[in-house]
């Protein structure tokens, strides 16, 4: 089957002080948040000028992957639209069937499975084919991609350059840290039937941790949660990045390197909640803290979108290391299993 381009479709970002407001309030339309909330929210944004880095990470790695398929002789341009920011997807996917683009692939910026890792995207792919109306091109959306070889690959050396990072004293006394965004435990319980549990985002992420920790020899590690939101009565993944290091801190462990599997790219969620409070936690207790880098900045990664579209235009089988089925490619917004990772109803 013949492709015409590949959309990239993110989370967005304020790209300037004046963004972060509305850009805040798109994401929390509908949900409730109290003012308050948004407020605070948005001082950790203006911290760092009110630009989150996550819109010109996606550029960069949109020309990477523009380069690897111009060096294999794909000839698809790649488009960029967002869930909650300018370029937003609904306006992107106008511009493609303006261009003539009938059938395009779709890369979400999230090797995951769950609600606000997949199906959220999926959603965004149906309201932006809506908003297109009878011209907008179909859209296939790619594969979860968390246990590909790149991937893993990618989030090893990142592990090992953060290593290397730590004082000399502290010599291999380090705990390895897997952190990923929490999500409510019924959410990411309601991935599917248990056939279909291979979609459910805690499993994924426990086995992403798994290959990253096998890679670079690591027996003893943890996969912690961060990034909560919401009514404290509702329960969340945990533990909680912060309370995980109060108790590493109890245990007498002298550092602790943090690697931020549950994220492609950096974004405020890595800068402000564990660049700047899990940093800080960690200082206070007198505790080494190094955090490993995200992989879109990896060449490896490129190679790995890459290598997700010839699975679609050359028929290349799916490279992954573990036993997980393959999920999460779906075509103009269809779910890829009845009644998988639905948004749960308060």
């Amino acid at each position: 089957m013949s492709y015409d381009a590949l959309l990239w479709l993110s989370f967005g970002g304020p790209e300037g002080p004046e963004d972060v407001r509305p850009f805040l309030e798109n994401v929390t339309r509908g949900r409730g948040v109290p003012p308050e909330r948004l407020d605070e929210v948005e001082q950790h944004y203006q911290h760092f000028g009110g630009v989150s880095p996550i819109n010109r990470l996606n550029r960069d790695a949109m020309d990477a992957v523009r380069a690897e398929l111009a060096d294999q002789g794909i000839d698809l341009p790649v488009y960029f639209g967002n869930r909650n920011w300018h370029p937003l997807a609904e306006d992107t996917v106008a511009t493609m069937a303006a261009d003539g683009v009938r059938r395009a692939l779709v890369l979400p910026t999230s090797a995951y499975g769950g609600y606000s890792a997949c199906r959220q995207y999926d959603e965004d792919i149906e309201r932006a084919r809506a908003a297109v109306g009878a011209d907008a091109p179909e859209l296939v959306k790619l594969r979860h991609f968390f246990d590909h070889p790149l991937f893993v690959g990618a989030f090893a050396d990142a592990v090992r350059a953060a290593i290397e990072t730590l004082p000399s004293a502290v010599g291999s006394r380090h705990r390895l840290v897997f952190t990923a965004h929490s999500v409510p435990s019924a959410a990411d319980a309601a991935a599917g039937p248990p056939e279909e549990g291979g979609h459910r985002y805690s499993r994924q992420v426990a086995e992403a941790a798994r290959l990253v920790a096998a890679a670079v020899g690591a027996e003893d590690y943890d996969v912690v949660w961060q990034s909560r939101s919401g009514p404290a009565r509702i329960p969340w993944l945990e533990p909680d990045i912060l309370d995980h290091l109060d108790a590493l801190h109890a245990d007498g462990v002298p550092a602790v390197v943090v690697c931020p599997v549950g994220f492609v790219s950096d974004h405020l969620e890595v800068v402000w909640d564990l660049d700047t409070e899990a940093a800080e936690r960690a200082a206070e207790h007198g505790m080494a803290f190094a955090r490993a880098a995200t992989p879109s900045s990896d060449p490896r990664f490129a190679e790995l979108v890459v290598e997700l579209v010839r699975e679609h235009v050359a028929g290349a089988p799916a490279r992954k290391e573990s036993d997980f089925p393959v999920a999460g490619c779906t075509v103009n917004g269809a779910p890829c299993a009845v009644g998988c990772c639905e948004r749960l109803r308060r």
